[in-house]
């Protein structure tokens, strides 16, 4: 039996159903392909200021590809930053993740809306396999000062926690930081961040418009 829809209720679902279809596919290149986003705090000053304007490249979590050592990435903030003996022990030196969301609803709401959600920004410093120590105020890679352009002069790096100032980083892993090191919470507290864990990497700056560009 042919049901007749009136036209008006009829253009009103075809809306109706636009919209959800560009919802979907705004959310869709949001977590697989890339997103804009605001810089909030200073612990990439120099490079990056507050309220500048940000587009992340999204893809590469999407490929699960490990970044190279000088990218600018964002990840989700670890749940805890004591690394306790014990954990180290029997975890190694990687950041706590162990609050996570439950249920799938709470899943989507906080990997794909983002909401209640916290992630970081910080420079690639590190990759798996490699030798970090933090001595006199320095970062060496593999017993070779690492060469950082990008700090402001005078610059000191400190270690936060014994444990992060002579170690390996561990299979999949990464070590960061932030280029305003006085004022950073980053690797040096909490442990490596797990490649998972990495949701995107800087690309372009679009705002303010006379520095709009690559970011480096």
């Amino acid at each position: 039996m042919k049901i007749d829809i009136d036209p008006k209720i009829k253009e009103i679902l075809e809306w109706v159903y636009c919209i959800i279809i560009a919802i979907i596919l705004a959310l869709l290149v949001r977590y697989y392909v890339g997103t804009p986003t605001i810089v909030k705090m200073p612990s990439m000053f120099p490079t990056l200021k507050e309220d500048q304007r940000l587009w992340l490249n999204r893809w590469g979590r999407t490929t699960h590809k490990m970044p190279e050592r000088g990218d600018i990435i964002t990840f989700e903030a670890p749940s805890e930053f004591d690394l306790d003996e014990d954990y180290i022990e029997k975890n190694g030196i990687i950041a706590k993740y162990e609050k996570g969301p439950e249920g799938l609803f709470g899943k989507f709401v906080y990997y794909v809306l983002e909401l209640n959600k916290t992630s970081y920004i910080k420079r690639v410093i590190a990759l798996p396999g490699e030798h970090v120590e933090i001595k006199d105020g320095k970062v060496y890679v593999n017993d070779e000062q690492l060469k950082e352009d990008y700090l402001q002069p005078g610059v000191v790096t400190d270690y936060k926690k014994s444990a992060l100032s002579d170690f390996i980083v561990p299979e999949n892993c990464v070590f960061a930081m932030g280029d305003n090191r006085t004022q950073s919470t980053d690797c040096r507290e909490f442990g490596c961040i797990p490649l998972e864990k990495i949701e995107s990497k800087v690309l372009i700056r679009f705002w303010p418009l006379n520095l709009f560009g690559k970011v480096n």
